[in-house]
């Protein structure tokens, strides 16, 4: 600039004073964001609804501003209401008051239960709190309190906003707010006071009326009438008159034989403590005149019974200790175990010493040897049991961590077939318990498929119910270990003496459900064939027919009647064909003429081939013949498709996708495919000797053989078919097959499903199982079965609001459990869920006593106190119908009257009820002995309120309004003090 080159006596300094301050761009901030929440001019609504505080959806929004470098957040708290129509704003006048300063005189909403502390001290439905961003910030000093008071003022009155404006002062947790509330000529000063201790002369009613007036300051005598609205609180703590129902089950009657061992297949339930710790009594005078009743320090009129209003809460206790949501969550620890069984229950448990090492490792050895030693003695499950025998040596009686008496109880509860002594009833009972009873159709049964656990009269439900008891009654994850070791052994007993296991459905693993269930019914279908194929086996060595063809002949005509659909005959009696010296079918070697005559037949045509004897069939077909010898076709006895769990589903699809998509892998990958197929063919050649594959199609897939008339040479009409289209397609794979497929019987050919070798693969699956692998398998079952416990004790209590969560949680189970291995967070939140339906219904049952609802003779009575203790549950405060004297009231009257007593002398008798219900006498007696009936008051609110022209006599009436509050440690008072600002 020109300036810079001027010399330095005339540089002069040019102060501008139109920059802003600091202080000018806070009040811009703030009228920024009343503009751009629309909160300036008039404002308009409807008179408040009774209530409307707590059943009225309270809605905020935020914002932040700052201060130089202090920053703040502005919220706008509103209550959602219905638009006004537009008349409503035309009949507002100018000297119509704002509305805020129409609700502080509003009686409607006093006393809200649930609410935020200036709409209960103040009755606003909207205003804006400026408050300290930051948690440990706080305004303290007075000068600054005055400058945001400055602020707010300035930027309500630059807006014309007539929303109450408040500033929190002090440290957050004292509650301390200031505030202004602007209108055309009035204005509303919002002013608190908030002490520790209360001064003598204000703990009751005339004292407060004195410093409202005082502070009113109004010219005009006489006074204009103050209207008064007084609650009193009353907390009942003790409750010892009433025993908590619930009593921890007695888990030596569970094993002792008293309850019997069904115990181990429920949960239990209920809260250890009681779940509600104090009851508050609200009683309240609304709608009081000054000068109609005397508070003051020597006497009062406020008797609790004579209060036209009687509201209650419950407090309910934190965290309850409840029955089965601990059994849930110690489950759920098991989850992050990392231990082995062989590291809980100790390696030197399985180690063996001396000569008896020595005959386990050299069992195989002793088999082949030429020794006549008697087979049985050296089977597995002897060598298994004699391992027991070891390990109870070595860990001691007293340190197993299940005792015999609760693992007998266990395990004759989760097998009852073993109570039977006797072979053939053993038998019976453990086929009839493993049959497949059809399912009832019931929403709580099928809940396992929604969960993927299992049904809940299975043996892998009740397993996971005693396993749960277990780890929390008997020995934690110690007695889950030991008692899944004599699981596995009995397994293998019964895989190796061909005992089904019982609470399984028969058929293939239901893929529904949990892994280990799939296994566990694998398991069953390994124990079926080979106890099939044991009894075909003693049948053949007793009786055995002379050529087998009869046999086949027998067993076809046995079978003529019955349905001859493919999928039905699978599997029906192959198992019972069965040559003692061919116990496995793996090898055909041994057969060499029946493969001379499979190959004979492949290469020498029908006519030779017909000369076969045929075998394996199960009946006539009854319709078809074959096409070239016209001999009838013979449905052949087929070996079953190998039952599958969903792992081994997925390794098999990992395999086959590895294959890739070349030709070579497709044809490999048709080859694997094609096993049950190939098995099929084979049996249909030894049942149909001569037959071709046109014959094999129009059995196994008839769609494929395509029929159609047309006329001879003869000029008949005569019916001719052919193999459809795909089956003519070069190098098709059931044309492979067919060429490769020998003439032999099911009972001959190697079976599709190795059930020794699958059994073992299922028994080694579960003796490497970890604790805490068995509870992630088994947790799905404890969830369906603590979510069929809360629906059966919800039906008694019947709480709707119990009802919606239990849905919700089946639905949120669903969603969770459906996929292998769900996060730990989502798993807890399931728990979670639980627990806090068990508490609700833990809390209905204690204010169900303690109110007597079941005592109750008069139905309607009952209803009535069914109903009240619903709402205790559902809402923040109920309302008591007919105030002390109605049902509810005189209930609680009682509680208050017995826990003073109790409180006041433990030593003397206390009179009986009926006699203190029945006392009569004048009023003055009567307030005398609530002294004695009630405690003193836990809290005393007061709300004054006044219409008084302030500052001057002809200034217009404006709303005057102040709320007190007295606590044990508290005294706040919370005045809003109007002003005519016209003249002044």
């Amino acid at each position: 600039m020109a300036a810079d080159s001027e010399p330095e006596s005339e540089v002069f300094e040019i102060t501008d004073f139109t920059t802003a301050s600091e202080w000018e761009r806070f009040i811009s901030k703030i009228e920024e964001v009343l503009n751009d929440w629309k909160l300036i001019g008039i404002s308009s609504g409807k008179p408040l609804e009774k209530g409307i505080f707590t059943t009225g959806t309270w809605e905020e929004k935020s914002d932040e501003i700052s201060f130089a470098d202090f920053k703040f957040s502005v919220t706008h708290h509103y209550l959602v209401q219905e638009p006004s129509d537009k008349d409503g704003k035309e009949e507002l006048g100018e000297d119509a008051l704002p509305l805020p300063m129409q609700d502080l005189l509003c009686m409607n909403n006093d006393f809200p239960p649930r609410a935020h502390c200036l709409v209960r001290w103040y009755g606003l439905r909207e205003f804006v709190v400026i408050a300290p961003a930051a948690n440990n910030d706080a305004v303290i000093s007075e000068s600054k309190c005055n400058l945001l008071l400055s602020s707010i003022s300035i930027a309500l009155g630059n807006t014309g906003c007539q929303v109450p404006l408040f500033v929190q002062i002090h440290h957050k947790w004292r509650r301390m707010y200031v505030g202004e509330c602007q209108g055309p000529g009035v204005r509303t000063d919002f002013e608190m006071v908030h002490l520790r201790k209360v001064p003598g002369q204000y703990t009751h009613l005339s004292g407060l009326l004195d410093i409202f007036k005082t502070k009113i300051g109004c010219p005009l005598t006489p006074l204009p009438p103050v209207s008064m609205a007084i609650r009193l609180t009353f907390v009942l703590q003790d409750w010892q008159q009433y025993f908590w129902p619930q009593q921890p089950p007695d888990i030596d009657a569970l094993v002792g034989g008293e309850v019997g061992g069904l115990e181990f297949g429920k949960l239990p339930f209920g809260a250890c403590e009681d779940p509600i710790s104090e009851l508050h009594l609200a009683t309240t005078w609304p709608h009081l005149a000054e000068g109609i009743i005397v508070d003051n320090d020597v006497y009062s009129d406020l008797d609790p019974l004579q209060a036209p209003q009687w509201s209650v809460r419950v407090r309910k206790a934190d965290n309850p200790q409840c029955l089965l949501g601990d059994f849930l969550t110690e489950f759920f620890k098991l989850c992050r175990r990392k231990e082995s069984t062989d590291e809980i229950l100790g390696r030197s448990a399985f180690d063996e010493e001396g000569k008896e090492v020595a005959d386990i490792t050299h069992a195989l050895s002793k088999l082949t040897e030429p020794a006549p030693v008697p087979i049985p003695k050296l089977s597995v499950t002897n060598m298994v049991h004699s391992a027991k025998k070891k390990i109870r040596k070595h860990r001691g009686v007293d340190e197993s961590p299940l005792n015999n008496e609760v693992l007998n109880t266990i395990l004759l509860f989760l097998f009852p077939d073993a109570a039977d002594k006797l072979g053939d009833v053993f038998e019976n009972r453990a086929s009839t318990s493993a049959g497949n009873n059809p399912p009832p159709e019931n929403e709580d049964y099928n809940l396992f498929s929604q969960f993927k656990s299992a049904p809940s009269d299975s043996l892998t439900y009740k397993l996971a119910l005693c396993l749960c008891m277990i780890n929390f009654y008997h020995g934690g994850v110690k007695g889950v270990a030991h008692l899944w070791q004599e699981f596995v052994l009995e397994m293998r007993y019964r895989w190796e003496n061909n005992y089904l296991i019982p609470g399984l459905a028969n058929g293939a693993p239901d893929l529904r459900c949990c892994l280990l269930h799939q296994k566990l019914q694998m398991l069953n279908c390994c124990i079926e064939r080979k106890k099939a194929r044991d009894e075909g086996k003693r049948g053949s060595m007793s009786d055995r027919s002379p050529g087998g063809a009869s046999g086949d002949g027998a067993k076809g005509g046995d079978h003529s009647g019955e349905n001859p659909d493919k999928e039905k005959e699978f599997g029906k009696s192959w198992e019972s064909w069965s040559d003692s010296e061919e116990e496995f079918f793996e090898c055909l070697s041994d057969t060499e003429d029946l493969k001379g005559n499979g190959q004979e037949n492949g290469k020498k045509g029908a006519k030779e081939s017909v000369n076969l004897k045929p075998e394996g069939r199960l009946h006539p077909h009854g319709k078809l013949m074959l096409l070239h010898p016209g001999e009838p076709l013979y449905v052949p006895i087929t070996q079953e498709p190998a039952p599958m769990t969903e792992d081994l589903l997925e390794e098999q699809s990992e395999v086959l996708a590895k294959l890739g998509t070349s030709a070579e892998g497709a044809h490999l990958r048709a080859r694997m495919q094609s096993a049950c197929l190939l098995s099929d063919m084979e049996s249909f050649k030894a049942a149909n000797p001569g037959c071709c594959l046109e014959d094999f199609v129009r059995w196994y897939s008839p769609r494929d053989y395509i029929e159609e008339e047309v006329i001879d040479e003869k000029g008949n009409k005569v019916i001719r078919g052919e193999l459809s289209a795909r089956m003519k397609i070069p190098s098709n794979m059931w044309v492979e097959a067919w060429e490769t497929a020998k003439p032999v019987p099911a009972r001959r050919q190697k079976r599709l499903f190795d059930d020794t070798r699958e059994a073992e693969k299922v028994l080694h699956y579960l003796a490497v199982q970890k604790p805490a692998d068995l509870a992630r398998h088994l947790l799905p079952c404890i969830i369906h079965a603590a979510v069929l416990k809360v629906k059966e004790e919800e039906a008694v209590e019947d709480i709707s609001s119990v009802k919606k969560i239990i849905k919700q949680i089946i639905s949120h189970s669903s969603k969770v459990l459906r996929f292998p291995s769900p996060e730990d967070k989502k798993l807890e939140e399931i728990i979670a869920q639980i627990m806090s339906v068990e508490a609700i219904i833990a809390r209905a049952r204690s204010l169900k006593a303690k109110f007597g609802v079941e005592k109750c003779e008069n139905e309607e009575e009952k209803e009535d106190l069914q109903r009240f203790v619903n709402s205790l549950l559902e809402q923040p405060e109920v309302s008591v119908v007919g105030a002390g004297r109605g049902p509810a009231g005189s209930i609680i009257h009682k509680l208050f009257v017995n826990a003073q007593r109790l409180t006041e002398s433990s030593d003397e008798v206390p009179v009986p009820l009926e006699e203190e219900l029945r006392r009569s006498g004048c009023p003055e007696e009567r307030r005398q002995g609530v002294q004695s009936e009630f405690p003193p008051p836990a809290g005393r609110e007061v709300i004054l309120r006044a219409s008084v022209p302030r500052p001057a006599p002809y200034s217009k009436a404006l709303p005057q309004r102040m709320y007190s509050v007295l606590t044990r440690e508290d005294f706040r008072l919370a005045g809003a003090f109007s002003a005519d600002t016209t003249f002044f």
